[in-house]
């Protein structure tokens, strides 16, 4: 009994094992055998598909060997292996079913299968079905990647079945999104289309405008009557403004609706060619020098017949009024165009709206570099009066800060938080040192201070030359502020810009707290309000204005360090926000911190929206912003917050 059971066991292996290799691959191989030796990009379709479609888990390593130029035939009897190189010209073949090494052979018995980029291409496409079932995550993704490079509606089956069963969450609502999208463009179920693009008409992605636009395409044609089987979108009608009547013919002469209009140089060529004994149709040459001339004998060539008649204007009316002419969709059905329309317009919409929202968080992210820029300037220009035209290199003095700092402290995060500090210290301390040098002997002589302050200002970017050299030097941010906060495809803003912003409002609570709560704030407002009386009081005003100076710069050399983490540092730096720093303060209020936000946000707003109005020309931008601000200053020349007080009237 026991000898039965196992020779029946035997017997029923080896049927299963013949079974499996009846409806293996290599069956499939064989079927398509001449076009698999050939890879022809041509004819190659039927069988990749073929492979593909089997479903067999064998089929994804034989196509993965094949495009790596790893398959080869066997010419004794034309079956397809995998071969891999033993030695010298002697190969070792495995079967694609069994995965059982069949032997080894040489080179001359064997044919390699090399396909072109084309058919690896194909071959690709076929592998992503497997790919996206395969159990490293890796794969799974580049096949998602793959499809959204280039989808194929013999895809959307695949990924369908394939989602289901996805363990990862993040690829699992990849697999959706991509599903709806190849539903849009590929399903033959028109009420599943329009309930896809429904479903995505909210969403603001590139990819689901990039499905949309192809269903709305139009193609402009001509035809005796309006067919009833095509899916027209607008009928034409010849000589309006959509449709000229030059424009009408030619498409008429393009679809062979119509003879083609003769031009003067087409004439002439006609003519040319019909000269027989110094006369065109009897007409001598030497009167064939004006058009009506040319146009006479060209008419006695065509009654003759040597040549095809002359369309006229008269020609043209019959026919533009014999045919009727119109633009239809390349998508066949109504319902999915008229759906796709709609979500468009609103997806339009959305994407304005999001546009519009972009476009003030870089205007305000714009003004917060401004404010950051302008705020020490705002204070020692509105306590002291002074033009000091070297403020823009302490931008630049606290920017190479950073920098130095960073070659000592090479973690990044560590670096910043000890170069704001040490930009501060080291500004604060050249500004006090200015001022108790230069500035405290030119005060109530503003002509001599601009000059003075702007030839510091050359010396000093001389000086960042010598030690820096001319090259910009990297002032790197710390990983965690690399990247942007994301909305959608339309907005979004780096973290950088963030950071800068919340530096912005710090800086801003900061001062309000010094010059409403400190003693120092108490003497500054006082000095700003009256010099002599403040001085009468017990204050001293040279210290005010000494502490006030190193203050602005301190906050400068800050504003240099949060700059330099986007820009470049240069000795170059500090002029590329000068004139904006000045602008910030006179538009918004001299000696007004309040003031030289709003000049900040004023111009960071009009600056970015004029440069979306004119995209191109940045230094035309540039221009417009500067004219505007003189004509808002003709109208408010205190600024959009006037200084209170009597040295407001100073």
């Amino acid at each position: 009994m026991l000898r039965l059971f196992f020779a029946g066991l035997a017997i029923l292996c080896a049927c299963l094992t013949a079974n499996a290799q009846e409806t293996g691959l290599q069956p499939i191989l064989q079927e398509h055998q001449e076009i698999i030796a050939k890879s022809s990009r041509k004819t190659i379709k039927p069988a990749i598909d073929a492979i593909a479609a089997s479903g067999l888990p064998q089929a994804q390593v034989m196509l993965e060997t094949w495009a790596a130029k790893d398959m080869w035939m066997r010419k004794s009897d034309g079956l397809f292996f995998a071969g891999k190189k033993i030695e010298g010209r002697s190969y070792e073949l495995t079967d694609f079913d069994t995965s059982e090494v069949v032997g080894t052979f040489e080179k001359s018995d064997l044919k390699q299968l090399k396909p072109n980029s084309g058919v690896r291409a194909m071959i690709g496409t076929a592998l992503v079905q497997f790919q996206l079932t395969d159990p490293n995550r890796a794969k799974r993704l580049e096949a998602l990647k793959s499809i959204q490079r280039d989808p194929d509606g013999a895809l959307l089956v695949p990924v369908r079945a394939s989602i289901d069963n996805e363990p990862d969450a993040y690829l699992k609502a990849q697999k959706q999104r991509l599903e709806r999208l190849l539903t849009i463009g590929y399903d033959e179920d028109i009420a599943a289309r329009v309930a896809a693009i429904e479903e995505m008409s909210d969403d603001l992605g590139v990819d689901v405008r990039a499905a949309l636009n192809p269903l709305v395409v139009t193609t402009r044609k001509a035809a005796t009557e309006l067919p009833s089987d095509v899916n027209v979108a607008l009928v034409l009608e010849p000589g309006s403004d959509t449709l000229p009547r030059a424009e009408a013919y030619d498409l008429l002469v393009a679809n062979d609706l119509a003879g083609s209009r003769m031009s003067p140089g087409d004439i002439r060529t006609a003519l040319a060619a019909n000269i027989d004994g110094g006369r065109v149709a009897g007409t001598p040459v030497a009167q064939l020098n004006t058009d009506a001339g040319r146009t006479e004998a060209y008419n006695a060539l065509a009654e003759a017949g040597s040549v095809p008649a002359l369309v006229t204007e008269a020609d043209i009316d019959a026919a533009l009024g014999a045919h009727v002419f119109f633009e239809t969709y390349t998508e066949p059905s109504a319902e999915v165009t008229a759906a796709a329309e709609k979500a468009l317009e609103e997806i339009e919409l959305k994407v304005g709206l999001n546009q519009m929202l972009d476009l003030m968080l870089d205007a305000i992210s714009l003004g917060s570099i401004y404010f950051l820029a302008a705020i020490g300037l705002a204070i020692t220009f509105g306590v002291m009066g002074v033009i000091n035209m070297a403020h823009g290199e302490f931008i630049m003095m606290g920017a190479y800060t950073g920098y130095v700092v960073q070659q000592f402290v090479p973690d990044h995060t560590l670096s910043i938080i000890v170069a704001i500090p040490m930009a501060f210290v080291v500004t604060f301390a050249m500004g006090v040192a200015m001022e108790r040098l230069v500035i405290r002997w030119l005060y109530a002589r503003p002509l001599e201070t601009l000059l003075a302050t702007f030839g510091i200002s050359i010396a000093l970017q001389q000086l960042a030359k010598n030690i820096f050299g001319t090259q910009a030097r990297p002032l790197t941010a710390p990983g965690w502020l690399d990247g942007a906060w994301v909305l959608n495809d339309v907005v979004s803003i780096s973290y950088i810009r963030i950071a800068i912003f919340v530096l912005a409002l710090t800086f801003l609570g900061l001062f309000l707290y010094i010059i409403k709560r400190s003693r120092l704030g108490l003497e500054m407002r006082a000095v700003t309000q009256n010099p002599r009386m403040a001085g009468s009081m017990g204050i001293n005003p040279g210290r005010v204005n000494m502490l006030t100076f190193g203050l602005g710069s301190g906050i400068a050399g800050i504003a240099g360090v949060a700059i330099g983490l986007f820009a470049k540092v240069t000795s170059d730096l500090g002029s590329d926000y000068i004139v904006q720093s000045f602008m910030t303060v006179v538009v918004g209020g001299v000696g007004n911190i309040w003031g030289a936000l709003a000049g900040a946000g004023m111009i960071g707003f009009l600056q970015k929206g004029i440069e979306w109005m004119n995209p191109s020309n940045t230094l035309a931008a540039q221009t417009y912003m500067i004219a505007f601000i003189i004509i808002f200053i003709q109208f408010r020349p205190r600024g959009i917050i006037a200084l209170k007080g009597r040295a407001a009237g100073d």
